[in-house]
């Protein structure tokens, strides 16, 4: 007769197994989500500078982009929350974004390709609160969010690598952008089949995880609010790649074919770094934000100052402050927050880092307009602004506080 605890054991394992497929699915079908929207993004930079717009209109463009894709997430997060409906949002927010962009191929003009570019933002926006509730059930099995959220992030960034290279591909090969952004219906198609598939096999994710976490407070702690405006400064000062390829191209430093291999080595970085800062961050805490928010910032006079090899340093340094943004910094908030709250906690925290987004990428697009030397002073103050506040985070919240 097998003992309580060897049955304990198994079963323990066998969850661990089942939170471990679930993970790795959805990093496949974000593989392919990310291989279709960051391929096209490599190149909307200078496809809207071929259209005729300014860097100031393509700043604004994005930036509003990443206004109006993070701040729909409050409204997302909220009726995840109400409704308990976390696959169909998810699945909704999937199919819009999958849609718009191969529908680039069809626009001959930058505001008809703006309405594109944003309503993709605006499909993001529907399925990531919901879809990182379901992620973070799986923390407790696997390691701990930062594990989880940077395993998926890593396989969501290699395919941001992949897309940009077929994109680079095709233009190398005398193609234009608008067959570059047609061939990106396939992998939109495959994402929406293995989104199917998750649903089919994981109709419950929230089943993945033993015991929510112990959280007194039913609303959002003061550490939650603290820890926004620390991200909302990172994210100000973070350039969109958009302006960046639009640097590249208007001062010829890159050649246009690898203006877009640039975007796909800096994403192979972040994919990289997200899966070992993951881990890190659930080992040392707070200090390995800290240190990275720091390193992060010298991505701007890399980028906007340097030739080409420096201005290829900085694309990495660009990816792993990516990395960090897509993996850790989401990760911190689970732990945060009540479990019924979480994906009201994810929408919220995203929309206010969006809209951050947002205005510092039409200061960054402006200023680099009028000055770049003030573009860059602007992107390495708010970066190192971020990290006083970030310290105090650490102290404040004890599941950061590692040895």
């Amino acid at each position: 007769m097998p003992t309580q605890e060897f049955t304990q054991t198994r079963r323990t394992s066998g969850d661990r197994k089942i939170a471990i497929r679930f993970v790795l699915l959805i990093g496949i079908l974000s593989f392919f989500a990310d291989f279709t929207y960051e391929g096209s993004r490599s190149i909307l930079g200078p496809y809207l500078g071929a259209l005729g717009a300014s860097a100031t209109i393509i700043g604004i463009v994005t930036g509003f982009g990443e206004l109006l894709g993070y701040g729909l997430r409050l409204m997302s997060g909220r009726w995840a929350d109400a409704t308990g409906q976390f696959w169909p949002i998810t699945i909704l927010g999937y199919v819009v974004q999958m849609t718009a962009v191969p529908a680039l191929a069809l626009t001959t003009s930058w505001q008809a390709a703006a309405v594109l570019i944003i309503l993709e933002r605006v499909g993001k926006a529907i399925r990531n609160p919901p879809r990182d509730v379901m992620l973070s059930h799986a923390a407790k099995q696997i390691g701990g969010y930062g594990t989880v959220f940077g395993i998926h992030e890593a396989l969501d960034q290699f395919g941001a690598l992949f897309g940009p290279l077929l994109v680079a591909f095709i233009l190398a090969n005398r193609g234009s952008y608008q067959e570059a952004f047609a061939v990106l219906l396939i992998p939109a198609l495959t994402n929406l089949a293995f989104v199917a598939l998750a649903r089919l096999l994981y109709p419950r994710p929230q089943d993945l995880e033993p015991s929510p976490p112990l959280i007194a407070s039913d609303g959002l702690p003061r550490v939650f609010w603290l820890y926004l405006a620390g991200a909302a400064l990172v994210a100000a000062g973070f350039a969109d790649y958009p302006v960046i390829a639009y640097h590249f191209g208007k001062t010829h430093i890159v050649p246009n074919e690898w203006i877009a291999i640039f975007y796909a080595v800096a994403m192979a970085v972040s994919g990289t770094a997200s899966l070992v800062f993951g881990r890190l961050f659930d080992r040392f805490g707070f200090s390995v934000l800290i240190a990275l928010t720091f390193a992060a910032a010298l991505f701007a006079p890399l980028v906007f100052l340097g030739g080409f090899w420096l201005a290829l340093i900085g694309a990495v340094i660009w990816g792993m402050g990516i990395g960090v943004h897509e993996s850790i910094i989401p990760a911190a908030v689970a732990p945060m927050v009540p479990l019924h709250r979480r994906a009201s906690a994810f929408g919220l925290f995203t929309a206010g880092y969006g809209g951050s987004w947002f205005l510092g990428s039409a200061v960054i697009g402006i200023l680099y307009d009028a000055s770049v030397s003030a573009a860059i002073f602007f992107c390495i103050l708010m970066q190192l602004a971020a990290t006083p506040i970030f310290i105090a985070v650490g102290r404040r919240h004890p599941d950061f506080q590692h040895p």
